[in-house]
C-alpha cells in the first residue's frame, strides 16, 4: 500500500509505493487529478517534478497530459484581433483612431514585432526596439510604444504572455514640442478680419468658443440656437481614408452646449443671413463646392491670414488653445472648463489653466490699483 507524504501548504501530493519508489500526483486547473508518467526513485525528484507543474500553471502554460500544444500566436495575429475587437466605454473605435494604430502597427511596430510569438517579447526587445524607433519624432514615439504596451496588457490579461514586456517609465507621454503662444483679442481679430468672409466667423468660434475643427465644419443652422445664445454640439466630421464621415464628437463630454459671448451674436446673425442656406441641416461653413470643408484648404487661407497678426507660429487648433486660456483667465473652475471644452478628463483643462497663470503680472496690477484707491479714500 502506498504511503502518502504531503507537507501541509505545498503542491500535489508523493505517494511512496511498496517497492520503494515515489509516484506523485496533484490537481490541474481542469479539476482534475494527474498522476506524472513515470515514478521516481527519490522523493525529491517526484517533488521537482511537481513543482514544474506548478509553474505552468502558474505562468498560464500548463497543458493536460496528453493534449495538443496550442498553435503559437504572433503579435501580428494577435494585434489585429485585438483591433477588429477593441472597444472604449463599451464603443467600438471611431474610425481615425482605428485608422491611426493601424498605421503605428503597419510602419512603426509590426516590422519588428509582428512575426514574433507574441509570448516570447521580452522587456529587452521592447527596450532595443524602443531606442531606434521614431528617435526624432516623439510624439509619434510616445503614441506607438503606448499603443504596444496596451496590445501587451490586453495579453496579460487574457493569459497570452506572463507579464507586460513594456516597463520603461515615461515613454508613452511626451513633452509638448510646438510651445503655444495663445492668440491676443487683437490678433484674433486681425485674423478673423483677414480670412474670407465665409470663413470669418469660423475663426471666431474657435477661438472665443474653444471648438475643435471637426464640430466647427459639421455645425448647421439648426445647431445655432439665438434665443438661448448656445452652440449645441451634438456631432462632427471626421476625414478618413474612405471620405469624410459625420460621427459624434471626441467623446461624450464633447456633446455640449456651449455658451456664445453675446459680442460674437451680431457676427453670427450677419454669417447666417449671408453665408447659410435656408435649411435647418444648411452646414455653416461649407467648401466652396458644398459639402464638408477640407483642412487644407481652410489652412491655405488661415496661413495668409495669420501673417497679417504676424503669427506665422500660429496653427489653426491653437486657436482652441487660446479660447480655452481666455476662459481660464476669467477664472472659470476646473469643472467648467472641461464642460465648455468637451474635455472627459482634468489634465487638458488643467493645461490651459496653467497657461492662464501667465496674467500673474496683470493681477499684481490690479492689486497695487486696489491698494492705492484704498490709500486715497
Amino acid at each position: 500500500m502506498a504511503r502518502k507524504t504531503r507537507a501541509a501548504g505545498t503542491f500535489g501530493s508523493v505517494d511512496q509505493l511498496p517497492s520503494g519508489r515515489y509516484r506523485a500526483m496533484y490537481y490541474g486547473p481542469d479539476g482534475r487529478r494527474h498522476k506524472a508518467p513515470t515514478t521516481f526513485v527519490a522523493k525529491a525528484d517526484a517533488r521537482a517534478w511537481l513543482s514544474l507543474r506548478q509553474a505552468e500553471i502558474i505562468s498560464h502554460a500548463w497543458m493536460p497530459p496528453g493534449a495538443e500544444p496550442a498553435p503559437k500566436v504572433t503579435f501580428a495575429e494577435y494585434a489585429k484581433g485585438w483591433l477588429d475587437n477593441r472597444q472604449v466605454g463599451g464603443r467600438p473605435l471611431k474610425d481615425r483612431t482605428r485608422e491611426h494604430y493601424r498605421k503605428l502597427l503597419d510602419e512603426h511596430i509590426e516590422p519588428t514585432f509582428g512575426t514574433l510569438p507574441i509570448a516570447s517579447i521580452s522587456a529587452d526587445d521592447v527596450r532595443g526596439w524602443y531606442a531606434a524607433t521614431l528617435t526624432n519624432r516623439p510624439t509619434m514615439r510616445a503614441h506607438a510604444y503606448g499603443l504596444l504596451r496596451t496590445i501587451m496588457a490586453t495579453a496579460a490579461s487574457d493569459g497570452r504572455i506572463n507579464q507586460n514586456p513594456c516597463v520603461i517609465r515615461g515613454a508613452g507621454t511626451a513633452k509638448r514640442v510646438h510651445k503655444v503662444r495663445p492668440a491676443t483679442v487683437e490678433e484674433i481679430g486681425i485674423i478673423a478680419d483677414a480670412m474670407p468672409p465665409q470663413w470669418s466667423l469660423m475663426v471666431l468660434l474657435a477661438a472665443w468658443l474653444a471648438m475643435r475643427f471637426g464640430e466647427l465644419t459639421e455645425l448647421r443652422r439648426k445647431d445655432i440656437d439665438l434665443r438661448d445664445e448656445v452652440v449645441r454640439v451634438r456631432r462632427a466630421v471626421v476625414r478618413t481614408d474612405d471620405g469624410f464621415k459625420v460621427t459624434t464628437p471626441k467623446s461624450d463630454a464633447g456633446i455640449r452646449d456651449v455658451a456664445i459671448p453675446p459680442h460674437l451674436i451680431p457676427a453670427i446673425e450677419t454669417h447666417l443671413s449671408k453665408h447659410v442656406g435656408t435649411k435647418a441641416d444648411a452646414l455653416l461653413f461649407p467648401a466652396v463646392g458644398g459639402g464638408h470643408l477640407a483642412p487644407a484648404t481652410l489652412y491655405r487661407r488661415f496661413y495668409t491670414a495669420r501673417a497679417k497678426a504676424n503669427r506665422d507660429d500660429l496653427r489653426w487648433h491653437d486657436l482652441r488653445h487660446s479660447g480655452a486660456v481666455l476662459a481660464a483667465a476669467t477664472g472659470a473652475t476646473l469643472a467648467e472648463l472641461m464642460a465648455r471644452l468637451g474635455h472627459s478628463t482634468p489634465q487638458a483643462a488643467m493645461r490651459y489653466q496653467h497657461a492662464a497663470q501667465g496674467r500673474d503680472r496683470q493681477i499684481a496690477a490690479l492689486l497695487s490699483k486696489i491698494a492705492e484707491n484704498r490709500g486715497a479714500s
